[in-house]
């Protein structure tokens, strides 16, 4: 929080554009941090989550405004709403702990719960639409791809097996049984890399990820600033390509490594431990 309030609020006057608002958090550090000269536009895919950043930042009245859209449509919801340029623009990938938590939509292992796992729940297929109608060979690809999983063909090969899987129970139950009791990580749940990889495959986030990235850095003003936090170490390699792309064009990376978590915010929030962040500056 900290850091991307320092990094990405507005030096001068403008737009901001939050492309992953989630519940308002860091949309709110930046508005506090920045002059009544700066607005900002807030999109997410959730319209749970748009509902409670509209309660959070409603105190900002006009200079906070929020769309249901994804940040794959970056470049279209701006000119919707009349933002030609940004000062700055912040992706943050991956889930909320609310979507976590408490949506209900089996983003976790932690409950039973029906397996939809789509980031906006009113569009496309669920979680239970993919584990059930795959190909084998296509699943395993998959859960190799998004979830650097060691035991992907065996995982999709019990899952084929125990179609067709209802709830996050049950695809739990199939990982279980697919991994060796050996082979179960220390420090994360067996199941955390599958859950992972359908959760990714469902809302297809790489692709969601790349479009973003080949229109944000464009609606950037001279001398502004682009900012993602990567969870995943595929995301962060897509990340990576794409600036190092740009840094060629008018462009350069603030730090040639991403900033990373403090041992104090790791203690404080657990769930931050992976996080990388890179920015990108629009050269003056």
């Amino acid at each position: 929080m900290d850091e991307v309030a320092f990094l990405l609020r507005p030096r001068h006057g403008g737009w901001v554009i939050d492309g992953t608002v989630g519940m308002g958090g860091h949309a709110e550090a930046v508005l506090d941090k920045s002059g009544a000269d700066v607005r900002l536009l807030g999109l997410d895919a959730d319209p749970g989550a748009l509902a409670q950043a509209g309660a959070r930042l409603a105190r900002f009245g006009e200079r906070a405004r929020l769309a249901h859209a994804s940040f794959a449509d970056l470049a279209t919801v701006a000119a919707t709403h009349g933002v030609s340029e940004a000062r700055t623009i912040l992706l943050d990938l991956g889930v909320s702990s609310w979507q976590l938590d408490a949506s209900g939509r089996g983003f976790s292992f932690q409950r039973d719960e029906p397996l939809d796992m789509r980031l906006d729940p009113t569009r496309g297929q669920t979680a239970a639409d993919l584990v059930n109608h795959l190909p084998e060979a296509e699943l395993a690809r998959v859960l190799h791809e998004y979830g650097e999983e060691r035991y992907a063909r065996r995982i999709a090969r019990v899952i084929v097996r125990r179609r067709p899987l209802a709830t996050t129970g049950d695809l739990v139950a199939a990982v279980r049984a697919a991994v060796p009791r050996h082979a179960w990580p220390r420090h994360l749940h067996v199941a955390t890399r599958t859950f992972q990889a359908v959760r990714m495959a469902v809302n297809d986030e790489p692709g969601a990820l790349r479009r973003a990235l080949e229109a944000g850095p464009r609606l950037l003003a001279h001398g502004g600033r682009l900012g993602v936090i990567a969870f995943h170490s595929g995301e962060d390699r897509i990340v990576k390509q794409a600036f190092r792309t740009f840094g060629r064009a008018g462009y350069a990376q603030l730090e040639p490594s991403p900033l990373t978590p403090g041992d104090d915010e790791v203690r404080a929030n657990p769930r931050a431990r992976s996080a990388k962040l890179r920015v990108l500056e629009r050269l003056p």
